[in-house]
């Protein structure tokens, strides 16, 4: 029986608890408190999920699957597989330390902020679990408004309307596309129903009319891009990044967009995604070394970051776009690598500015010996987003580069310049920030190392940095299946062989 509510509990907690953090009155910790109880509880029931996978099965799983609407046909389809159970348990383990790393640093209107990113954490995971495309994107638009308001109400600087405006505009405009491609898809087909799209994509049956086709892929696609953000459409991301509250920016980039160029871009056009793959991977190259080379050379510590993390994302779409299972398991790895490090990184950066109130790196400098516990989880953090074998970093930089480059060498051997450029500028802000030497800010301003409530919120994105390294078949017993699944399907011609397996003995649940 849990099984079946299992993802309406999760999805839905959240929602109930912002609605009882908005009739609390706001006194003390009281807010905090009951924000941090739901989202530990909506953490726990997300443990449920691979606690009780079926790792042997193929297709959807803890299913929901109710009639909504009768006309036009819109069903209730909740369920999750190989590629986006991990993101669910993800988006609730993050959501916790989120509240922990705001305790002191949201100081107004406490309750506003605890409820706008409820209502974002509920946004979020029903985008992952939901399998009809109108109730998908009835969460998509949803997780528009929570975020702009926490930027525009919450960020750090008078720019902070000026960024709020931009990212809604930014992802406002390709999602008006998006709809219109759901609809089209929907007058073709009658149905919004995923598992029922999937098929009639692999079988060619949606339309006949490739033209409408393509452009309706595009409709998508773009929408989806955006969100990513693909270059050159990531002008959002910097001061988006660089206004938003630590809690907001933890799940700001990357997690929504390549989810849903994996699952319904992919999933419902397989072959205008091979069409556009050369495209996507020539803007994904080109992503990896822009977002290097102006991380380089930045000089505020959270726009810094946010152009590497345009870099790390274009690692994981150049590995979609190579259509190779082993550069899907490292793209779907590596994105759940990189929310964790990158997490890691902005709750340090968050930390250092509530002692030091700025992010410019001209004002650090000889925290190594101020801050020892800071510097060493820094350390740790900037080695793992680097790649540092036995960090969980190495493995989806390993895997998309190792099964991008037998199809795609050129390109790959391009992008493994990427590699050398995000040592080059995560070294510089480590010296620079903890050892060289004292920076106007550092030396004017005393500041105590970690607090216990800190290192609490710090020492499960190490502990994990490392498990996954070290133990990333945790995580890809789930997500390999899913990738060989994904991976013979996205030919045009269904009937093509690729190695033992056809479109069709897919169609029958056949695995490798």
């Amino acid at each position: 029986m849990l099984n079946e509510s299992i993802l309406s509990l999760i999805v839905f907690l959240p929602l109930a608890g912002a609605g009882l953090l908005a009739i609390l009155p706001a006194k003390g910790k009281l807010i905090q408190g009951a924000a941090l109880l739901v989202t530990l509880a909506t953490f726990l029931l997300t443990l449920h999920l691979p606690a009780h996978y079926d790792y042997a099965a193929s297709g959807f799983q803890y299913e929901s699957n109710h009639s909504w609407i009768a006309s036009p046909n819109i069903r209730y389809h909740l369920g999750v597989d190989g590629l986006s159970m991990w993101l669910v348990v993800l988006t609730g383990f993050l959501a916790p330390f989120g509240v922990l790393i705001s305790w002191k640093a949201i100081t107004h209107r406490t309750k506003e902020f605890y409820v706008l990113f409820l209502l974002q954490q509920t946004a979020m995971l029903g985008v992952f679990v939901s399998l009809d495309l109108f109730l998908y994107y009835a969460f998509w638009e949803m997780t528009l408004v929570p975020m702009t308001l926490l930027i525009g109400i919450f960020g750090r600087t008078a720019n902070r309307a000026r960024a709020a405006l931009k990212f809604f505009l930014y992802a406002f405009i390709p999602s008006a596309l998006l709809l219109v491609g759901i609809v089209w898809v929907y007058a073709k087909t009658g149905t919004f129903d995923f598992p029922a799209l999937h098929q009639l994509a692999i079988t060619q049956g949606i339309s006949p009319n490739a033209p409408a086709l393509f452009l309706a892929s595009l409709a998508f696609l773009f929408a989806f891009a955006v969100k990513v953000p693909v270059f050159p459409l990531h002008g959002w991301l910097g001061d988006a990044v660089s206004e938003a509250p630590t809690a907001a920016v933890m799940v700001l980039a990357g997690k929504l967009g390549i989810y849903s160029i994996l699952r319904f871009s992919l999933g419902i056009f397989p072959a205008q995604s091979h069409k556009v793959a050369p495209v996507m991977i020539a803007l994904a190259v080109i992503g990896i070394l822009y977002g290097s080379l102006i991380a380089l050379v930045q000089r505020d510590l959270k726009r810094l970051v946010a152009f590497a993390t345009v870099a790390q994302l274009s690692f994981i779409t150049l590995g979609i776009f190579g259509f190779s299972v082993i550069g899907i398991d490292g793209s779907i790895f590596q994105l759940l690598s990189e929310s964790v490090s990158a997490g890691a990184l902005f709750m340090l950066l968050g930390l250092l500015y509530e002692r030091y109130g700025t992010y410019a790196l001209d004002q650090y400098g000889g925290l190594a010996s101020k801050l020892p516990w800071v510097a060493t989880m820094f350390v740790i953090t900037a080695l793992a987003l680097i790649g540092l074998p036995i960090l969980n970093g190495f493995v989806g930089e390993f895997l998309i580069l190792s099964g991008t480059f037998k199809a795609h060498a050129a390109w790959t051997s391009v992008a493994t310049l990427g590699v050398i450029l995000s040592a080059a500028f995560m070294l510089r802000m480590l010296l620079k920030v903890f050892y060289g030497a004292d920076g106007p800010k550092t030396a004017s301003v005393a500041a105590p190392d970690l607090s216990a409530r800190e290192q609490i919120s710090l020492w499960p994105f190490l502990a994990l940095m490392l498990v996954m390294g070290v133990a990333s078949s945790i995580w890809m017993r789930a997500i390999d299946p899913a990738a060989v699944r994904m991976t013979w399907l996205y030919h045009p011609d269904p009937g093509t062989t690729y190695g033992t397996l056809t479109v069709q003995k897919i169609l029958q649940g056949g695995t490798r």
